[in-house]
Parts: structure tokens; C-alpha cells; sequence
């Protein structure tokens, strides 16, 4: 028997000493507020509990090693100091996706109680061992400075009103900090069954046979599903039908990812177990892997070969021609990198039937395309299946594929009880797509002015084993290959090929990041080669009103491209190492594909409002943004009786969040909806209204495919950056100013938050993010070996707004989330050649070496 305390009551304990203390405090004790966000690692902190007056991880201790231990969570800290880190927190902006935070909280406070008044240094030491994703910890360490402060002076922390471009708290921002707000691993239901997947071991391979007959017999287990068991359609897709939810015996693997089998048991350890009992016989193939074999390979990994999609750009003058009449041309191959998502929440889905109709609790990035999948594949009506939103604990592009929730609905459909379907890191890293590696021969041509005359680029990307959106990031390659510059003759060409690696598809910039990287250090090729300023020319060839992108359409609006340019002049020009790089990215999907959002405002008794939307909350801030339009829409002051419900049966139909396009998409839809409230309140209180609901509807159907032969609209809107990276003489980022043209600014603290945890991005990606694979194999999946940036990585970071008023969005504001972290890297990159000359041609970057 073990005698322990935990949050001030005494506990005996009698069960198995190995058991780890997570999963005695999220199991057992029903403590949520403990999150897990490493399976077990010891890498992220986000699990960090209080143990004798020391930081410990709670998925690091066995049971055994807690006799006379004295525990505390979140939940059992003084409510005084409990409250002034919430607040501060969420007055300061630090709580984005909220995983994190409860074990910041609980680092912050064992801080605190050492050190009362800590330096921002002391800080950021203090919180290194914890990671986030979202906020790049500028915001964190100022929440920490805010609390300490709180408590010392004993004075309350109050939040902005909710009015137009303040700073108003996060829409359930509280309860993200202090761990109360569930996320989809935290809900239980009565009679829940867990379910554990069996993955290839081999990334091609035949599928003899899959011998399930011992997991079937194993104690706990209640069934095992295979591919035969699919009642609809099997292979299932969010545009291209290519990936299957089980490869059956006799078909060929085509990436690690693959499942062949799903076990259900009484509970996730038994289910695990039982996995690992499947016995798989396989033809072992070598996998293709190079996609340039890829598309010489006679080899089809798909019965239509290994091209996924094809985009070409080409108008204006022969680019022979302008490259031979042009004074200077630079030629130079890029290749980057893949990378992994890392959000701290690992998928998690649950199915059940609610008022006989089969309901998921999804994570996902687009509730409507779950919905249409788990439809397909059961065989059954859309109307039969309903897809709950629970808010998502980072996504960045990876929450957008079906992983979990089909399973979870499978077997909840056999088996009519409710059924969760949790990855482990290992696992999740395994499944979900990643950013696209690409190689990229550009070359780039100017006049004795430093004007460019043409671009000339091939771009290949490894779209790994399945569609996801793949064609959509390599469309987005090519349409952004010039990057924030007017290029009058264009010769573009991007292929996304399939191959054995993992699959790769949306994540936070979506194939721009890889193009910007390229086009950014040819232009400074080209200053070396023509000795032209390298402010001077960005500002010579920026993009603005009247002036083509490289996808052809014309810019109908003013841009904040050349007003950012000039605001970081000054700091520029006295910087001795300082690299700058600009960036343009879209909002919305385009290019000829139909964008669709519906809001409704339900109004109910005691004058609460529900905002209903069809939008995923995954940290961005979309729902705290919809609050604040409504509020300047009807110029309500209070919007504590105002709520936020996502779930596919309300029919508010929209697509996935993804592309910066949810706060132009949800707020046109919602503004309709709130002028039609705003005539009705003309003449009744709120309270008289109760039971209406009034509907807005946006459909944006008027944008081109790429290379539309006639007048080219690529996208709705535009963003637009500028950012300067600033070293020190040992060569260490310092600093980066990153001044963004966004449209206006809705909430200044969310704005700055996508900004810095955007640059934090930019940063890994620039400086040591990687999961590199060998013969299609991930080489490391630890969380631990992914080079995420710590909060002793972030140099100072100032976000600057030029807010230029877009007239087709929504009181003028548009998307932050993806662009921020787009610049970083060649900002980066130009600032290390000015220390060491040499230029770098691969992400992520080589080391600062000593200047010949």
C-alpha cells in the first residue's frame, strides 16, 4: 500500500506500482486538468504536476516511487493564485489552443512560489521544458510577469470589452488555462469501449494474410474489424478517393501509415494488447521514395501512376527570350524539408449513437467533409450522422484528413455503444500528413535596373502515398512561385508526385513556405550578382494595386506590401547582419473552387445568443473573432450571455478552416445573419426575440483554376508581409520585426499571438525541424528529436500591423494564421550569409561557419 496526498486529501493506494501517475490522476482520480501530450516522453510538460514543492512529470513517475508523496495539480492550488495565472494568461493572450497551458500554469506557480518577482529571463528559464506550439511563449512569459505581478501587489487582472480591434479575452479562455474546457481525449461516457489500430510494419508491401484469430480471443476484446467490414466505401479522400481506411489481404501498402486492423476492448490497455497479438504474413517490396524516380517509376502506386496533379504557369514573352535579352539572369536548385505538425494534442475521436443517429466527437479541421466521409464509408445518409466540434488542441493543416473518427464510427456502428479511437505520439506522427518536401529549379531574370523580366520554375513535391490536399499545395506552389513581386513573364511548373513515404498535405502555409524560401535567396543572388540593394529591390518589384501575382490575376486593391517595406528601412539599414524576405499568401481556397459558409444566431431566453457556425476552433481564435463582429455588428458591449456552437446537424455549412479563410468566410456569413437581427431589434428587445433564428449565407463561386485562359481571379483576398531578421555577432537570432498586411485588426493580441507563434514556426523550420525518413521509414519519431523550438530559442519578436482596409472582407479584416510563419526562414538565411557569405540552398540551414 502507498499513502500519498493528493490536492490536500489522503489517498491509499493499492494498486499496481508500475502504473504511471498520469494515468492513475486522468484515469482513476478524473482529473483532466493533466493533459497528455507525449505518450510517456517526458518531452512536452504538458502533464507537469507539483510533487513535494518540485516540478515533476506525471507521465514520467511510476506509482511505486510515491510513498508519502505530497500531489498537486492545478486543480489543488490555492484558488487565489489559481485565478491571478488564469487571468493572466488569458489578459495577456498566451492561452491560443489551451493544451499547453494548464502545465504552464503549474510551472508558472512553482516558479512563483521561489521566485516572486522573476526577470523575463527567469522566466523563460523556467518554462523550457514545456513546450506549445501555438504562441511561440512571447505571450506566456509576459502571462507569467502579469501574474506574479497580480499576486505580489494583491490587485485584480481585468480583460478588454469585446469591441472592434481590442483585446478581448479568448472565447473560453479561462477555462482552456485552468484545464476545465474538455478537450476530445478528457470526455467519458457511460459503457465506453476503446479501440487501438494495427499499422503495416512495411511501407510496401503485399498483405498476405492478417491473422486477427488470437486478438479476437484475447480477454477484453469485443471485435476486430478489417477492411471486409466496411458496409459503404472504402477508400475514402477529402478530394481525390485514393486513401482506403483498411488495406485488405491482397492488396499492396503504400506508406506506414496504413491500417489493416482495428481492435475493440473494454479498455485502450486491452485493445493494445490485443493489437500487438495480430499476425500479418507480407510479400515485402522496396518502396519508391525519390519522387523524381517516382515519375520515371513503371512502377504505379496508384492504378492512374504517380502524378497527383500537374499545374502550369506560363504567360507573357518566351522565357528563352527574356532570359537572353535580360542583364542579369541567377539560376540556383532549393530543396527543403518535411516536417511535422507537433500540435500537442494527439488525435482522438469518439462515436455513439445520440437520438439514434451515429454522433462523433471530432477534433477536425472540417466537421462537413467528416461528416461526408464517415457517410460514405458506413454506406448511410449524411443526415444520419452528426459531427460534434470539440475545439482542437492545435492543428496547423494536420486535423484536415480522417483519422480517428472513421474508426471510432465503425465500430460504434457495430457495436452501438460509445467507442474512442486515441493515437499515441508514435502513432500520430505516423498517420497524419506532413509538410510537403520539395526540390525547386528556379531561375530568375532583371534588367540593368534591377527590375525582374522573368521567372523560370520546376517544382516537384513529395506528395507521399495519398491525395490529402497535395494538388492544392502544389497549385498553391506554382501561383506563389514569384513570390511578393510583379514578374511580367512567367514559366512555371509544379508536379506533386506520389511515393512510399508518409503522407504529406496541409500544414501552416500551405506550399508557400517551400516557394518563398526559393524565390526570397535568388533575389539576394541576384543583388550580389547585380550589386543591388536588397531592400531596394523588394521595394522596386513589390506587388501592389494593378500589378499581376504569379498566378495572372490582377490586383484589384491596394496592398501594405511596400508601406511594411518602409517600416523596417531604418532597422535594416543599421543592422549589421540582418536578412529581410517578403511574403504574399492567399486567403481562401480559389482557384475555381466553391467556398460556402453559413451562420445562424439562435436566440434564446434571458437574451443568450448562439452564434452557430461551421468553422473548427483549433487556437486560432475564429470563435473569439465571430463574438467581436457580432458585437461591432450590433454594438453589444457584453458578451458574457453570447455562445459558440459547431456541430454538423445545425446545417451551417462550411468547409475546412483552413487557408486564412475562416475569418473572411465566417464573418461575410455572420454579418448577413446580424443585419437581419440588427432591422428586428430595430423594434423588439432581445428578450423578445427569443426563439428566432436568423440565417447568412456567403457563397464565393467566382474565382479561376490555375492558368484560366481569360481574366484570371486566383483568390478573394490576399495577405501580405515583410520580415527582417536581426543577429547578433555571434550569429544567434535576436530579433525579427514582422510587419503584416492583414487587413484590419480584429483583436490586437490574437493578431500579435498568430504572429509570434507563427515566427516560432518560421524559426524551427529555418533552423532544425525535420523528420527525415529512409526507405520510407520516419528514422525518429520522438517527440523529442522533431527540432521544435524552446522558449530560450524565441528572440524578441515585434508584430506590426499596417492594417490596410480590405473592402471585400468582413469590416475589412482578413486571415494572420499562415503567412506569419511563411518569411522567417529566407529572412534567416539572407541574415547568415551577411556573417559568414555563404549562401544555403536547403532547410533547414547549415550552421554559421567562419567567413572565408
Amino acid at each position: 500500500m502507498i499513502h500519498l496526498t493528493l490536492n490536500g486529501k489522503k489517498i491509499n493506494y493499492f494498486g499496481e506500482k508500475d502504473l504511471k501517475l498520469i494515468n492513475w490522476i486522468r484515469d482513476i482520480q478524473k482529473i483532466k486538468s493533466v493533459k497528455d501530450g507525449c505518450s510517456g516522453q517526458g518531452i512536452c510538460g504538458a502533464c507537469l504536476v507539483e510533487i513535494d514543492g518540485r516540478a515533476k512529470l506525471a507521465c514520467s513517475i511510476s506509482m511505486g516511487k510515491l510513498q508519502g508523496a505530497n500531489i498537486l495539480t492545478l486543480d489543488g492550488f490555492q484558488e487565489k493564485v489559481k485565478l491571478a495565472l488564469g487571468k493572466a494568461f488569458v489578459a495577456s493572450g498566451a492561452v491560443q489552443c489551451g493544451f499547453c497551458s494548464p502545465g504552464m500554469l503549474s510551472r508558472a506557480k512553482i516558479l512563483l512560489d521561489k521566485n516572486p518577482n522573476p526577470s523575463r529571463e527567469e522566466a523563460t528559464k523556467a518554462i523550457k521544458p514545456n513546450l506549445c506550439r501555438c504562441t511561440g511563449y512571447v505571450k506566456i512569459i509576459d502571462a507569467i510577469l502579469l501574474a506574479a505581478k497580480s499576486i505580489r501587489e494583491n490587485k485584480e487582472i481585468s480583460f478588454e470589452q469585446h469591441g472592434f480591434g481590442a483585446s478581448a479575452p479568448k472565447y473560453k479562455g479561462l477555462q482552456k488555462a485552468l484545464g476545465t474546457s474538455e478537450f476530445t481525449d478528457d470526455i467519458e461516457f457511460d459503457g465506453m469501449l476503446y479501440a487501438a489500430l494495427c499499422f503495416t510494419e512495411h511501407p510496401r508491401a503485399k498483405i498476405i494474410s492478417v491473422n486477427t484469430s488470437v486478438a479476437k480471443a484475447m480477454p477484453g476484446a469485443l471485435k476486430v474489424l478489417t477492411a471486409k467490414d466496411i458496409p459503404g466505401k472504402r477508400y475514402l479522400g477529402l478530394v481525390v478517393k485514393d486513401w482506403p481506411v483498411y488495406i485488405a489481404e491482397g492488396e499492396i501498402t503504400r506508406c506506414i501509415g496504413d491500417v489493416l486492423a482495428c481492435v475493440v476492448a473494454e479498455s485502450e490497455e486491452k485493445a493494445r494488447e490485443a493489437v500487438k497479438s495480430i499476425k500479418v504474413e507480407y510479400e515485402v517490396y522496396d518502396p519508391i521514395t525519390d519522387p523524381k524516380e517516382a515519375l520515371k517509376s513503371a512502377i504505379k502506386i496508384h492504378p492512374n501512376g504517380n502524378i497527383l496533379k500537374e499545374s502550369t504557369i506560363c504567360y507573357g514573352k518566351k522565357i528563352k527570350h527574356v532570359f537572353e535579352t535580360s542583364e542579369y539572369i541567377v539560376s540556383e536548385t532549393f530543396q527543403t524539408q518535411r516536417v511535422e505538425h507537433a500540435f500537442l494534442e494527439t488525435e482522438t475521436g469518439i462515436a455513439r449513437y445520440e437520438k439514434g443517429i451515429i454522433t462523433v466527437y471530432s477534433q477536425s479541421q472540417g466537421i462537413y467533409e467528416d461528416r461526408h466521409q464517415i457517410a460514405e464509408m458506413l454506406n448511410i445518409a449524411e443526415k444520419n450522422v452528426n459531427i460534434k466540434l470539440v475545439a482542437a488542441g492545435g492543428a496547423f493543416g494536420g486535423k484536415e484528413d480522417l483519422t480517428v473518427q472513421g474508426h471510432a464510427a465503425l465500430a460504434s456502428y457495430y457495436l452501438k455503444k460509445p467507442v474512442k479511437v486515441k493515437l499515441n505520439r508514435f502513432e500520430s506522427i505516423r498517420m497524419h500528413p506532413k509538410r510537403h518536401p520539395m526540390q525547386m529549379e528556379y531561375s530568375l531574370s532583371a534588367d540593368k535596373e534591377g527590375k525582374f523580366t522573368g521567372l523560370y520554375a520546376r517544382i516537384i513535391g513529395d506528395t507521399g502515398a495519398y491525395a490529402s490536399m497535395g494538388a492544392s499545395v502544389m497549385d498553391r506552389a506554382a501561383t506563389h512561385a514569384g513570390g511578393a513581386y510583379y514578374i511580367p513573364n512567367i514559366d512555371v511548373k509544379s508536379i506533386a508526385a506520389y511515393t512510399n513515404n508518409p503522407v504529406c498535405g496541409a500544414m501552416r502555409g500551405f506550399g508557400v513556405n517551400q516557394v518563398t524560401f526559393a524565390i526570397e535567396s535568388l533575389i539576394d543572388q541576384l543583388c550580389e550578382k547585380g550589386e543591388f540593394d536588397r531592400w531596394e529591390i523588394r521595394y522596386k518589384n513589390a506587388l501592389d494595386k494593378g500589378l499581376t501575382v504569379t498566378s495572372g490575376h490582377k490586383l484589384r486593391k491596394e496592398t501594405g506590401l511596400k508601406k511594411a517595406l518602409l517600416s523596417i528601412k531604418e532597422e535594416y539599414e543599421k543592422s549589421e547582419f540582418a536578412g529581410i524576405a517578403c511574403a504574399i499568401k492567399n486567403c481562401g481556397f480559389g482557384n475555381g473552387i466553391l467556398e460556402r459558409s453559413r451562420v445562424k444566431i439562435k436566440i434564446s431566453k434571458n437574451e443568450k445568443i448562439s452564434i452557430l457556425h461551421g468553422w473548427s476552433e483549433m487556437g486560432q481564435g475564429i470563435d473569439t473573432v465571430a463574438i467581436q463582429m457580432l458585437c461591432e455588428s450590433l454594438q453589444l458591449k457584453d458578451a458574457s450571455k453570447i455562445e459558440v456552437i459547431v456541430a454538423t446537424e445545425n446545417e451551417t455549412i462550411g468547409g475546412s478552416t483552413t487557408a486564412s479563410r475562416g475569418t473572411f468566410l465566417v464573418g461575410k456569413a455572420l454579418l448577413i445573419a446580424a443585419d437581419k437581427l440588427k432591422k428586428d431589434m430595430e423594434k423588439n428587445s432581445i428578450e423578445e426575440l427569443a426563439g428566432k433564428i436568423y440565417t447568412g449565407e456567403y457563397v464565393c463561386d467566382w474565382t479561376t483554376p490555375v492558368n484560366f485562359d481569360g481574366e484570371v481571379i486566383s483568390h478573394f483576398a490576399y495577405s501580405f508581409a515583410v520580415q527582417l531578421a536581426i543577429l547578433n555577432k555571434q550569429g544567434k537570432v535576436k530579433k525579427i520585426m514582422a510587419v503584416h498586411d492583414s487587413g484590419k485588426v480584429v483583436n490586437k493580441k490574437l493578431f500579435e499571438g498568430q504572429i509570434e507563434g507563427g515566427v516560432a514556426m518560421g524559426l524551427g523550420y529555418a533552423l532544425g525541424e525535420s523528420l527525415p525518413t529512409d526507405k520510407g521509414k520516419i528514422i525518429n519519431s520522438k517527440f523529442g528529436k522533431l527540432g521544435l523550438p524552446r522558449s530560450s530559442d524565441i528572440p524578441e519578436i515585434e508584430a506590426i500591423s499596417t492594417e490596410i482596409y480590405d473592402s471585400d472582407a468582413p469590416f475589412g479584416a482578413k486571415g494572420i494564421g499562415e503567412i506569419s510563419c511563411i518569411p522567417t526562414a529566407p529572412a534567416i538565411a539572407a541574415a547568415y550569409k551577411k556573417i559568414d557569405g555563404k549562401k544555403r540552398t536547403k532547410l533547414p540551414l547549415l550552421p554559421i561557419t567562419k567567413k572565408s
